[in-house]
């Protein structure tokens, strides 16, 4: 009987451990799908974050075609104006398309539409599109020859600008200044 006894104190003992052993392996299992659900939710939620950053994005540039294709309405408007004779300049007619030019323009800066700066300001590749180089300070724009514009951040036209290329006389004496001196010994 004792014999017996502990027959099945050791079988019970093995199923003891037998229980120990697989409520660790279904522990660590649940740890497991507890990491793998976090780290799905972690990025579902980082997706929904991209995504409205993305719509957000589409909304703030949905009408760039049409702005695009509204600037050289605008190009030709102000060289209308720019090229009026003084005896036509102040006729009414010729205030109202000027109202309408400027109600234009707040219509499209309402939209997030800006000009960009270009005569006395640095070269900057990013906003300005270099046509030549003419007789100026260096690096500067000394002329610009189409107006280039942003949408809220976005170029969507760069500016076509003559850039600076310095003065000859500068230039000559810079060379003048490099050239060692020649002494007759």
């Amino acid at each position: 009987m004792e014999e017996e006894k502990e027959e099945t104190l050791e079988l019970e003992a093995e199923d003891i451990d037998s229980l120990k052993k697989s409520l660790e392996e279904e522990k660590a299992k649940a740890e497991r799908y507890l990491s793998n659900w976090q780290r799905a939710e972690a990025d579902f939620n980082n997706y929904k974050k991209r995504a409205d950053q993305e719509r957000g994005e589409v909304a703030r540039f949905a009408n760039i075609a049409l702005v695009l294709n509204l600037l050289p309405v605008l190009d030709d408007l102000e060289r209308a104006f720019n090229s009026l004779p003084a005896t036509l300049a102040q006729l009414t007619w010729i205030d109202g398309i000027r109202l309408i030019h400027r109600k234009l323009q707040a219509i499209l800066e309402a939209q997030g539409l800006s000009e960009i700066k270009t005569v006395g300001e640095s070269f900057d590749p990013t906003v300005h599109e270099a046509v030549s180089q003419g007789e100026g300070e260096e690096g500067k724009v000394i002329e610009e020859l189409q107006k280039g514009y942003k949408l809220h951040d976005r170029v969507i036209r760069p500016a076509l600008v003559v850039v600076g290329k310095g003065k000859e006389e500068e230039k000559e004496e810079k060379k003048e200044e490099k050239k060692p001196d020649e002494s007759v010994d």
